[in-house]
Parts: structure tokens; sequence; C-alpha cells
């Protein structure tokens, strides 16, 4: 008579069908699998005629004006130059916000007296959304790059600030016992367990703070811009170009998924110990 509990029995009749079940099949399928779904049930909608093409273009429609866009441009401009310019504007602002966010945060989270000069400063920035400042940022510095640049950087520099704060003020007491035991100064300290501890998180604030930066810059090229994706998101709706529309939305989710996965790969390589 078997002494093993219910549950024990019911884990090894699950562990040895794992074992003699097939070979897993791999998640990426699952993936390609929706996305296929989802294309179907888009060309099933229009082709039917459930949503009319004035709201929804067709598959054909759109892949139409996708190489009309790309052999002619929009409003004089080819579409990589129009990618050009928003992705231009998204890393120049993302990399001076977080070059600048993520070592006050990293200080103002490893000293209560830095951080004690920051923390309500931040708090009160941090709920204001980056869009409510562009009618200043267009007062303070015009219509051209360096209002829309501003805006992206104060966008990174709040995420960049607060996850390297977290991070930093996160750090097990016991790595700071095991350091001061060996004699390590506050300044070795702070370079050699604080920053490669709060790593991790800094790159959890990389990532949400590109991700909104890239969707900040489509906002600010609503005013004042002639050209990037925003403009011709926003200019095609004016002359009602729909495909375009779509088209613009689409590049900005697949180019936003292209510089997360860049994120994700460099934090893979570099935070190689992270969940282990």
């Amino acid at each position: 008579m078997s002494s093993a509990s219910p549950i024990e029995e019911g884990t090894q009749q699950r562990m040895a069908g794992v074992e003699a079940s097939p070979r897993d099949v791999p998640l990426v399928v699952y993936s390609i699998g929706a996305v296929i779904a989802l294309c179907a049930v888009w060309a099933a909608v229009t082709m039917t005629g459930l949503v009319g093409p004035s709201y929804l273009p067709t598959p054909q429609a759109m892949f139409s004006e996708f190489v009309t866009l790309l052999e002619d441009g929009y409003k004089g401009k080819s579409l990589w130059a129009h990618i050009e310019v928003s992705l231009m504007r998204t890393l120049v602002g993302f990399a001076i916000g977080c070059a600048v966010g993520i070592p006050l945060g990293l200080l103002s989270g490893y000293s209560k007296k830095v951080g004690a000069m920051f923390s309500p400063v931040m708090a009160f920035v941090r709920p204001i959304p980056p869009i409510a400042f562009i009618p200043m940022a267009v007062l303070y510095f015009g219509l051209g790059e360096t209002g829309k640049i501003v805006l992206i950087l104060f966008t990174a520099f709040n995420y960049a600030f607060v996850n390297a704060h977290a991070g930093a003020a996160s750090v097990p007491m016991a790595y700071y016992r095991a350091a001061q035991s060996i004699g390590l100064t506050s300044r070795q300290i702070f370079v050699r367990i604080v920053i490669p501890a709060a790593v991790p998180q800094i790159f959890t604030g990389l990532k949400v703070a590109m991700a909104l930066s890239w969707a900040v810059v489509v906002a600010a090229e609503l005013v004042g811009a002639q050209a990037g994706l925003g403009f011709m998101i926003s200019d095609a709706a004016l002359l009602f170009r729909i495909p375009v529309v779509f088209i613009g939305i689409a590049l900005i989710g697949v180019i936003g998924l292209v510089l997360n996965a860049i994120l994700s790969g460099s934090e893979d390589k570099l935070v190689h110990w992270k969940g282990r």
C-alpha cells in the first residue's frame, strides 16, 4: 500500500506525463499563431463589410498604401526620413534624461541626505504627465527640436531616476555589513555593492522610460512638427487618409517592440544573474 499523499501522487503522475510527452512546442509558435489569428479576424471584419473601409481599411488597402509610402514618401519626405526624425528625437532625449536621472537616483537611494533633497521635488513632479508640459515647451523653446527633446528628456529622467533610486534603496543590509566587515569605504561600497545590486532595477526603469519616451515623441510631434511619425499621423487624420494613420500607428508599435527587445537583450547579457 502506497504511503504517498494524493497530492504527491498527482504530482508524480503529472511529472511522468511531462516526461512521456512529445517535445514541447516553442513559445514563438503561439505568438505567431496569435498574430495570424488577429490578421484573419481583421480581414474577415473588413472584407465582409462589418466595418466600413472609411473606419478600418482592408489588409489589401493597407499594403497598397504602405508600398506607396515606401516609394513616394509623405509630404515631400521619405517614410524612412519620418522614422529617422522621430527616432533621433527619442534617443537624444532618452540618453540625456537617463544619463542625468540614473546617477542622481542612485545617489538619492544610497544617501539619506541626498534623498531628502530630491524626494519632495520628485513626489511633486512624478504625477504630472509629460504632455501637460507641451504648452510650456512651446513657450520657452519654440516649435523647433529643442522643445520636443526636452519633453522626452523629462520623461526619461523621471522614470530612470525613480527606478535607480528604488534599486539603490533596496540593497539588503547584509550587503552593507559584509562590505564594512572587510573594510570597504563608503565610496567603494557605492561602486562595488550599490550600483551592481541596483542594475536590474535600473534596466526596468530604462525599458519603461524608453516606452514612454517613444510615446511622448508622437504627442510632441502633434504640435508644430513638419516631420516624424506623429506629424504623419495627425496630418493624415486631417486629410482623412485613414490607411496612413493606421500605418503610422503600426510603425510606432513595431519600432517600440524593437527598442524594447534591444534593451531586454542587453539586460540578459549584462544582468545574467537576474532571477537565479
